[in-house]
């Protein structure tokens, strides 16, 4: 009974920090794995048109959560122009004002644009709009109309299904005479609107804007869609299809117009674009705003205290791979969480630099020590008297290696000197004690869990999921916990078994 609460708790754990970290990648949109890129469409809308020399308001459609893209940034460039992002009850509308301009005027509104390949999230349920305004025929189109209305709603069944017929007839090779005549006076995509809002269904224009490679000067394209409650559906005007296409953003959704101008003339507005290859966690970071997990990020600290936290956060990996080690396998080492540091200055240092550095300062350590140990000195002293020998010994690896070429000692406080200081007094005492079998055992121990422990460190994907998931410390947690209720044999006990096998 006592042992069923710490297995809840270790399953939290686990639960908690795999949660969390599922939580954090799907709305900060972290990735999972380093190296990974993503398609990036660079997008500029140019607005030009003549001033009458009064003030300027330039107000423009802006995409709101179009379907199969997401917003990283958006930028206007606008010389001597007030700008700001107003948000509506009809959406969000870019709005450049200024007190006096004369002339022809250009303005420009940049955005980046990721297409969303993650499950699109539902739409919220849009109100029941009003009902179609009354459409006016001249009488020879009235009637035309109102046999393909006829003919369409005998052969459906829902909006969608009226909406695919009336396009399967206007879009007949040949079209019949009524389609003809009407298409004749209106474009394709019109007179769907027309056809639709006549037989009382709600129907709009929208507008998007067809995506490709290094485009310039580009229109916006009509999109119908159509209402079937309790969302507004895109149809493809040719052949019926519903939704978008994978390379169209739908830059306006009815409501206002797309550009409104006061206090000029003229306007147009054209669209380029170029498709570019971005690093998949520099897109996330553009899309931290301060809310939620972003809030407890480590990307918001200084870039010299996010260096120090990048090695800080493998310590528990290390620390995983000692409790292993130790507990389940049995090897001894000098200390206990001695090979954790030695293998975080292996990662400074690189594997073979940073071995040979470490044997030479331990092992001329133990020589000074043996000569202390002569003088008789109290053990607070003469471990003093190491710390000091030691951070002295560090600083002539380091000027030998600066003067030879090599940076290896540069990086040696990584090392606590305390701990080594400690270490050689221990491994001293265990010379004098049990002799120096023992004293190659536990240092070759050490060294042998520390270099298992750099090469699970130094591994990209550990340290990304460490620095940019934290959570996931709480699953190393739940095993360090498990492994310490551990009371079995260890794997380098089995071996007094081996003769009674071998007697079998």
């Amino acid at each position: 009974m006592k042992i069923k609460p710490f297995y809840l708790v270790v399953a939290l754990l686990i639960v908690a920090g795999i949660s969390l970290a599922w939580i954090r990648h799907a709305q900060l949109h972290i990735p999972l794995r380093p190296g990974q890129t993503k398609p990036v469409w660079l997008i500029e809308a140019r607005i030009d048109f003549v001033a009458h020399g009064n003030p300027v308001t330039v107000s423009l459609d802006l995409p709101d959560n179009p379907p199969g893209f997401r917003c990283v940034s958006e930028q206007a460039a606008s010389l001597g122009y007030g700008f700001t992002i107003v948000d509506g009850a009809t959406g969000r509308r870019a709005e450049w004002t200024r007190r006096h301009a004369a002339g022809p005027q250009t303005l420009y509104f940049k955005l980046q644009m990721v297409p969303d390949d993650t499950e699109a999230a539902p739409e919220t349920p849009t109100p029941t709009p009003e009902a179609p305004a009354t459409v006016y025929w001249h009488e020879l189109q009235a009637t035309a109309a109102q046999q393909v209305l006829d003919l369409a709603y005998e052969r459906s069944s829902s909006p969608i299904s009226f909406a695919r017929e009336l396009i399967r007839q206007l879009n007949a090779d040949p079209p019949d005479q009524n389609a003809a005549l009407l298409l004749d006076e209106y474009p394709l995509p019109d007179l769907l609107r027309r056809l639709l809002n006549q037989a009382g269904i709600p129907a709009r224009i929208s507008l998007g804007l067809e995506l490709e490679d290094a485009r310039r000067y580009q229109n916006l394209k009509p999109v119908l869609e159509v209402f079937d409650a309790p969302h507004w559906v895109p149809i493809n005007e040719n052949s019926g299809a519903h939704g978008l296409p994978e390379n169209l953003l739908l830059w306006h959704r009815g409501g206002q117009s797309l550009l409104d101008v006061t206090g000029g003339q003229r306007s147009d507005i054209r669209f380029s674009m170029i498709r570019q290859t971005m690093p998949s966690m520099d897109l996330a970071r553009l899309q931290f705003d301060g809310g939620g997990l972003s809030r407890f990020s480590l990307h918001h600290l200084p870039i010299e205290e996010q260096s120090v936290f990048k090695l800080l956060l493998l310590l528990p990996v290390g620390a995983l791979v000692v409790t292993f080690m130790r507990l389940i396998v049995g090897v001894r080492t000098a200390g206990t969480f001695m090979p954790v540091l030695i293998a975080l200055a292996f990662l400074q240092t690189t594997l073979l630099p940073g071995l040979a550095a470490f044997l030479g300062i331990v092992s001329m350590g133990l020589v000074l020590r043996g000569y202390l140990s002569r003088l008789n000195l109290l053990m607070v002293a003469r471990i003093s008297t190491l710390i000091v020998l030691v951070i002295f010994l560090a600083s002539v690896v380091s000027v030998l290696g600066y003067e030879l070429g090599v940076q290896v000692g540069l990086t040696l406080t990584f090392f606590p000197m305390v701990i080594i200081a400690w270490t050689i007094e221990r491994m001293s005492i265990l010379w004098e004690e049990e002799g120096s079998q023992e004293v190659l055992v536990q240092g070759f121990g050490s060294l042998c869990v520390a270099i298992i422990a750099y090469l699970l460190m130094r591994i990209a994907i550990v340290g990304h999921l460490a620095f940019n998931f934290p959570e996931v410390h709480l699953v190393l947690l739940a095993l360090i916990l498990l492994m310490g209720q551990y009371t079995g044999y260890k794997l380098t006990e089995l071996k007094r078994f081996g003769v009674m096998g071998d007697q079998r």
